[in-house]
């Protein structure tokens, strides 16, 4: 039971760094930020690999790094489509 909870509150703190690093607004305040800590401790997990300190199942740093990446993709994709239409 603890192990989901540590695994939520990592993913929020996680996803709140990664969107403050990319500099966008992340939508969907708390829960969005929850999700894009899962997507981004994924996402860096896959293309750094699992390395420095490992807290609640997640490999902080790539985490971090994979969550800033997909906050930043986001808000690209976020931007192309607000001008296309």
């Amino acid at each position: 039971m603890w192990g989901i909870v540590l695994s939520i509150v990592m993913a929020i703190i996680i996803g709140l760094i990664g969107d403050a690093l990319a500099g966008h607004e992340m939508p969907g305040g708390i829960i969005g930020s929850m999700i894009a800590g899962f997507v981004g401790a994924w996402l860096g997990a896959t293309l750094l690999g699992n390395w420095g300190p490992v807290i609640g199942d997640f490999a902080v740093i790539p985490a971090i790094l994979g969550t800033a990446l997909f906050v930043f993709l986001l808000g690209l994709v976020s931007r192309l489509l607000r001008r296309a239409t």
